[in-house]
């Protein structure tokens, strides 16, 4: 008992906790998924992050404190992002033959996302600053809090809102297309990557590594896309 508490007291007293709460939260989420048979609500995102937040609810953490010591999670998602090439380039001749249908697709995803979710919430009395950081709320989040803070919203709102929205695609995509009749697993994955970013991704290479690296490629793309469309759209739909 004395060498597991010794490591505890380490720990506790060194940022390098909260990148172990990190770690081990989603490596039981990820086993619990996995148990489960990948099941659509089992994913790990969503329930790491609920145990996260648990733990610092309990224990009076701020989030500021747990960014300090977990943000080696956040500086590897641009080298995870790097490393979606790797399937795309194995898979280039695929792609290179739906490059067509895939530029159509990312035009109208992109408009729809970015329209769709304005006007909904404007319609329903959503105040101004909330319109701005809903509007990239399909796209990752770096990108779409950087979208957000140009046209004055709260960058902080649109990461939540990133999350959240990368968390719902991830649940739905795979019974939706189900029940929408699509088996093709490019069109799965590059719908799941344009809606749902990050999160959308990782589920699609969870069902399929071709659905997977399309994912990737409609995630990249919309980044892309979207900081184009933002401009043009936003002083339309806002007023």
């Amino acid at each position: 008992m004395t060498e597991p508490f010794a490591v505890w007291v380490y720990l506790s007293r060194t940022p390098l906790l909260w990148l172990t709460v990190t770690i081990c939260a989603y490596v039981v989420a990820d086993r619990f998924s996995a148990r489960v048979g990948r099941h659509p609500v089992a994913n790990p995102v969503l329930h790491a992050v609920w145990m996260i937040g648990l733990i610092l609810a309990v224990t009076g953490t701020p989030y500021r404190v747990y960014f300090e010591g977990a943000q080696f999670v956040h500086f590897m998602l641009g080298p995870a992002t790097v490393a979606l090439a790797i399937p795309l380039y194995a898979h280039r001749r695929t792609v290179a033959r739906a490059i067509l249908p895939m530029t159509g697709a990312l035009l109208i995803g992109a408009v729809t996302a970015l329209v769709s979710a304005v006007a909904i919430a404007r319609a329903l009395g959503v105040p101004h600053d909330v319109l701005v950081a809903l509007a990239p709320k399909s796209v990752t989040a770096g990108v779409a809090m950087a979208v957000s803070e140009r046209f004055g919203g709260d960058p902080t709102l649109t990461a939540v809102l990133v999350m959240t929205t990368g968390v719902i695609g991830a649940i739905v995509v795979t019974p939706l297309m189900r029940l929408t009749g699509v088996a093709d697993m490019r069109a799965r994955g590059f719908s799941a990557g344009l809606s749902a970013h990050g999160i959308g991704t990782a589920r699609a290479f969870q069902v399929d590594l071709l659905a997977g690296t399309f994912a990737g490629i409609g995630m990249g793309l919309n980044a892309m896309l979207t900081p184009i469309l933002a401009p043009v759209l936003l002083p339309l739909l806002l007023g």
